[in-house]
């Protein structure tokens, strides 16, 4: 029988993983839903689709194992495995190496599996890119693009800019998180690093990940295309997708369904309409949208969204197969799963921005985002003081003075004789 660690948190009983929470020195026998559980130190697995064997280039080594990292969020997530409310319903079997459900307006994480494990991004980046510049750019300016800008790796997905091209800020926009083009990545990243260019506003982009909190996320490239040392989470993506959400312009791109880049004649092409590739703005009731990824590297990555009875919910996951079910099919049955889950759960949260960078890093609780016990106070005349007790200072300089009244008539003695 499988090992499993039962774990509490201030709102729920948790079923998770390793030594994210210490086990009992005798493992009781929990009965919930009329099963029992064994209540042990090793792992839970992480409920798994079987998928068709694919041939995948071998993935680089991840950074090393931060603790700090692993427990944003709450300690409860510090987990390779499963971490689950207890007695809740079994999650969807997924193809998807990592995943997490969390509610976008209270910050609530509501499950997840290997939430802090490093995997890299593909296409979901452009969140983190939108999330940057979004704020920070004009929709209606005109931009002209450059060589610079068509410089992607050949074959893999682009929106059909053109060099020379003009297109506004808005359709860019559009090209980018419809059709995850890697050539508006670029044009973006551009204009958002200013003088520094595209390597500009990808340092941007990782300086605002920071903020967020998503202290696992690094951003080599613009676009999502493969980089040495690109990685993200499950539960940063979460982070990234909730700073995306809660600005309407992004919630407007994500549900356009048809777009249109315009005719250049100057670079004699004509004008073509394209499609949104996030599938759930289609086929699943109250979605909000979000953004599909896929590379060789990365496998199928995804992120999405939706809203069901006042409540708005994120699915975030990677490393993901097509098939038996693909990746935006798997995002919609983990939030089906989620709305299936009293609004109270919950085994972390999502922390808010900048509250990582403005908690001292020794600090025990500033990974987690839990709240900080306040400082003891002292009783009244206790208080520390840089200066010294007046009374000490009264009888410091009445030695000083009475030492040099002796001293100068000892002078006049010697003098005299």
């Amino acid at each position: 029988m499988r090992d499993r660690l039962l774990a509490t948190t201030a709102t729920a009983a948790l079923l998770t993983v390793g030594a994210a929470v210490p086990a009992p020195a005798a493992p009781p026998t929990t009965a919930r839903a009329g099963r029992a559980l064994s209540v042990g130190a090793g792992a839970v697995p992480c409920p798994r689709a079987a998928a068709p064997a694919a041939s995948r280039p071998a993935r680089p080594s991840p950074p090393p194992a931060s603790a700090r990292e692993r427990a944003v969020g709450g300690t409860a997530l510090a987990t390779a495995g499963l971490v689950v409310p207890l007695g809740t319903p079994r999650p969807p079997r997924v193809t998807a190496t990592s995943w997490l459900v969390a509610d976008l307006d209270t910050g609530q994480v509501l499950g997840g599996c290997g939430p802090h494990e490093y995997g890299p991004p593909a296409s979901v980046q452009k969140l983190l890119l939108a999330a940057t510049m979004l704020p920070r750019l004009d929709p209606k300016q005109v931009v002209t693009v450059t060589e610079e800008d068509m410089d992607f790796e050949a074959g893999s997905s682009a929106v059909g800019l053109v060099e020379g091209g003009r297109y506004t800020v808005e359709t860019v926009w559009l090209g980018l998180l419809l059709n995850s083009g890697n050539d508006a990545a670029n044009v973006l990243a551009r204009l958002g690093g200013g003088t520094e260019g595209a390597a500009g506003g990808v340092r941007e982009m990782n300086e605002y990940a920071h903020r967020l909190g998503a202290l696992q996320t690094h951003a080599v490239t613009p676009s999502g295309l493969d980089g040495r040392g690109q990685f993200t989470s499950a539960y940063d993506l979460a982070l990234i997708a909730r700073a995306c959400f809660a600005d309407p312009t992004f919630r407007r791109y994500a549900l356009t369904k048809l777009a249109r880049i315009p005719a250049q004649p100057a670079q004699r092409t004509k004008g073509f309409q394209f499609q949104n590739e996030n599938q759930l703005i289609f086929d699943y009731p109250g979605a909000l949208g979000g953004k599909t990824g896929y590379t060789d590297l990365a496998r199928h990555t995804y992120v999405g969204a939706a809203e069901r009875g006042g409540r708005r919910l994120v699915a975030t996951l990677l490393g993901a197969e097509s098939r038996p079910e693909r990746g935006w099919e798997q995002g919609a049955a983990l939030l089906d799963w989620g709305f299936s889950l009293p609004a109270t759960t919950s085994v972390g949260r999502l922390v808010e921005p900048g509250q990582l960078m403005a908690t001292p890093e020794a600090s025990p609780t500033a990974a987690t985002g839990e709240p900080r016990p306040a400082a003891a106070s002292r009783p009244v005349g206790e208080e520390r003081s840089n200066s010294w007790p007046v009374g000490v200072l009264v009888a410091t300089v009445t030695v000083v003075l009475l030492t040099g009244v002796l001293w100068r008539r000892r002078a006049r003695r010697r003098g005299g004789a």
